[in-house]
């Protein structure tokens, strides 16, 4: 049975399923994303941000958007009004806002981060207590000056990062290339889940130290399901329990870790991988995995 908003919108999804975000490089992310998104034209925010506002509309969630030059209020109100038939009704009931950035985030000149995230909170659960599934936002920073405010906002952007943790809430914030340093795609990296680019609607992933290891641990999960799924140079040498060993050493495992994978002890692996590495003439674990991947 489907329920209805207070709004009288279609209610769909949940804390447990993953949202579409409407940005089509992500796809569904789940709650609590903190999405990074560095822009080259005005044309490359307007089409992003109402994609997602879009989505989060579609998806029974309330929303919020924190503009800023270049795009005023109203064009943004408009790009919407394009895209979504229904936007002055979802408007009127509440179900989105439209805010100047530099309103929500300064205070007597200075960026509060508790005071911010402690805003946002109060949103959400007046939005949960209207019926909404949760809360998307969006903010821009082209409003951004001065070194103190960059500062100040970066300490917010950690703070939110934080905050977002187990809350049914999507932020996607958003940053000009034009206003960017190398330093501050750095800063800005580390304080969020997911870091994209758009230039002249060329999509693209900021890799961060959060998703180096990770990358390198997907090549070690494949280059494991291929000694499994593939025949390789000297696989008819190894036995089924050494062929199943042998994927735990390439996936980078200690013996105490494959064992507890495959059910016997950090011994018996020990000696599955001395035998593997005698067939192979291996100098040592590095060895092995080199000639086994080559």
């Amino acid at each position: 049975m489907v329920q209805q908003s207070p709004a009288g919108y279609a209610k769909r999804g949940s804390r447990e399923f993953p949202r579409e975000t409407g940005i089509g490089v992500l796809g569904e992310m789940p709650w609590g994303t903190h999405i990074c998104m560095f822009y080259e034209t005005k044309k490359d925010l307007l089409d992003t941000a109402v994609a997602y506002f879009r989505a989060g509309l579609e998806s029974n969630e309330f929303c919020l958007w924190a503009v800023a030059e270049p795009i005023p209020t109203e064009e943004a109100a408009s790009a919407l009004r394009a895209a979504v038939s229904d936007f002055d009704a979802r408007l009127a009931a509440g179900q989105i806002e439209l805010i100047r950035g530099a309103d929500w985030y300064l205070k007597n000149d200075r960026i509060n981060a508790k005071r911010v995230t402690h805003g946002w909170s109060r949103k959400l659960q007046a939005a949960l207590a209207m019926g909404y599934a949760g809360m998307r936002v969006s903010g821009d920073t082209f409003w951004i000056q001065s070194e103190k405010h960059w500062k100040d906002f970066c300490a917010y952007e950690m703070t939110l990062d934080r905050a977002l943790t187990g809350q049914k809430m999507i932020v996607l914030c958003t940053y000009p290339l034009c206003a960017s340093q190398a330093v501050d795609v750095l800063d800005v990296g580390r304080a969020h889940g997911v870091s994209i680019a758009r230039r002249n609607n060329d999509w693209e992933f900021l890799e961060t130290a959060e998703l180096r290891p990770a990358k390198l641990e997907m090549a070690k999960l494949h280059g494991a399901l291929d000694i499994l799924s593939s025949p390789f140079p000297g696989h008819d040498m190894l036995t089924p329990r050494e062929r199943v060993a042998l994927a735990q050493i390439v996936r980078g495992a200690s013996s105490k870790e494959a064992g507890r994978t495959l059910g016997i002890s950090p011994r018996t692996m020990e000696f599955h991988r001395r035998n593997i590495m005698k067939k192979f003439d291996a100098k040592n674990t590095v060895d092995l995995v080199r000639k086994v991947l080559k």
